[in-house]
């Protein structure tokens, strides 16, 4: 037996398996937050990582966009400005540290990065986002990424990159050859893609790839995905053995209290395992409040306290 993620100490989340990250995961009964961060930009405060407020407001897993798994920077860690940041791209050679370990235990959450399976041959809507191969989806960022010691890759896509779920489910396949953490995999909008987020045969296919976690945008997000296509989706992928994690990834993780409060609620409703809440906030990070009231709003002041308070020494 494992303890539940959103009961669990740092010691105990440190010691756990994938198997078991992904047991107390899903013991924690739809109450599991994901806090997602730009890494590369000037945080929220002036001393610390957004991954440490994120934590600090009630985030269980930290989930890290922009990060560049040929040359890692998480700026806010100790010593790790703008400055120093801007001289490890110019020369990679001087960067020789590791910030997911780093962050593990300034945190003692579970870190997870952002890797995109761009599809080049894919018609992008607008303009195209070209991002570096440190960023993309691939052999050599799944080996680099399981180096580092990073817990789970979430394979999706930001604005404008050209993802495509065809792309998506040949990643995953590669992933699971490689990669030793977990894998949450789905889009949160359409990435820059005219095509359908998600349909009952791309959940067989994710499944049957090897995904862990069917990714899903979060009801009231994306136009057009209601509750009763988030709950079919759900519900055909529990009869697959995946869990679901709901994403805020269109940029409403700023809006209002009421409006977090009302996407948490629908989703738990559906079923989801996990809630995640996007990073356009200032500086790469959701309004530290938002993610107190989406802790509140799917767990209660116990849980939420809890979180809030337990020291990353126990």
């Amino acid at each position: 037996m494992v303890n539940r993620l959103i009961s669990a100490t740092a010691s105990e989340v440190r010691k756990m398996t994938k198997e078991e990250k992904l047991e107390s995961i899903k013991a924690s009964d739809g109450r599991v937050i994901v806090s997602e961060n730009v890494c590369v930009s000037a945080t929220a405060t002036d001393s610390t990582t957004n991954a440490e407020l994120a934590a600090s407001f009630g985030a269980d897993m930290i989930l890290l966009n922009l990060f560049d798994c040929f040359n890692p920077v998480v700026i806010g860690l100790p010593g790790v400005g703008l400055g120093t940041a801007f001289e490890m791209w110019a020369d990679p050679s001087l960067n020789t540290r590791n910030p997911i370990e780093e962050l593990k235990k300034l945190t003692g959450r579970l870190i997870g990065v952002n890797l995109e399976p761009v599809d080049d041959v894919a018609k992008v809507l607008g303009n195209k986002t070209e991002i570096s191969n440190g960023r993309k989806s691939s052999q050599e960022t799944f080996e680099a990424a399981n180096n580092l010691g990073v817990d789970y890759i979430c394979l999706t896509g930001n604005p404008g990159t050209g993802v495509t779920n065809k792309q998506i489910i040949e990643s995953i396949k590669l992933a699971k050859q490689t990669f030793e953490g977990f894998i949450i995999a789905g889009k949160m909008h359409s990435a820059g893609v005219d095509e359908p987020i998600m349909t009952d045969e791309m959940v067989v296919e994710f499944a049957q790839a090897g995904a862990d976690i069917l990714l899903l945008p979060a009801v009231g997000t994306v136009p057009g995905f209601d509750q009763e296509e988030m709950k079919k989706a759900v519900k055909k992928a529990k009869s697959l053995g995946l869990m679901t994690m709901s994403a805020i990834g269109t940029s409403q993780e700023s809006a209002s209290k009421e409006t977090i409060e009302q996407i948490a609620l629908m989703n738990k409703m559906c079923g989801v395992d996990l809630h995640h809440i996007g990073d356009a906030g200032y500086s790469g990070v959701a309004p530290a409040e938002n993610i107190f009231h989406l802790s509140k709003a799917i767990r209660g002041m116990k849980h939420t306290y809890q979180i809030m308070a337990r020291s990353i020494n126990r």
